[in-house]
């Protein structure tokens, strides 16, 4: 598992910085300005959680806690698939029904915190 969320943030940190270009050189101009705030923010939690999930899996192999730091990187990665895509789907399309699902995201990564925290918490 601890190797999936490495793989996962990994990418989920490269695919961030595309859609960081992306959004500074192809979205500017083409989408009002609050909407590429919102692609901006996307990218932001996105690149936060793809860090956080390298250090879970760094963790992973350090420290004991495994089933919780299991929860916590399943809820960064679902947190990022969630919140930040869509977000950038609400941008991309125009589609305003999506801002309802973004917080569902947005509690994953909050559990996904409280969960690694615990995990630390038992594993020092």
């Amino acid at each position: 598992m601890m190797r999936f969320f490495l793989l996962f943030g990994a990418v989920a940190a490269g695919l961030a910085v595309g859609a960081g270009a992306f959004g500074a050189h192809a979205l500017e101009g083409r989408v009002p300005a609050g909407r590429l705030e919102v692609f901006e923010t996307a990218v932001r939690y996105q690149m936060y959680h793809a860090l956080a999930l390298l250090f879970v899996s760094w963790a992973g192999r350090t420290l004991e806690g495994g089933a919780l730091l299991a929860g916590a990187g399943g809820c960064f990665a679902a947190g990022i698939v969630i919140f930040s895509g869509s977000l950038y789907l609400l941008v991309l399309t125009d589609t305003g029904w999506l801002g309802a699902v973004t917080p569902v995201g947005g509690v994953a990564f909050l559990a996904g915190w409280g969960l690694l925290v615990a995990a630390l918490a038992q594993g020092v």
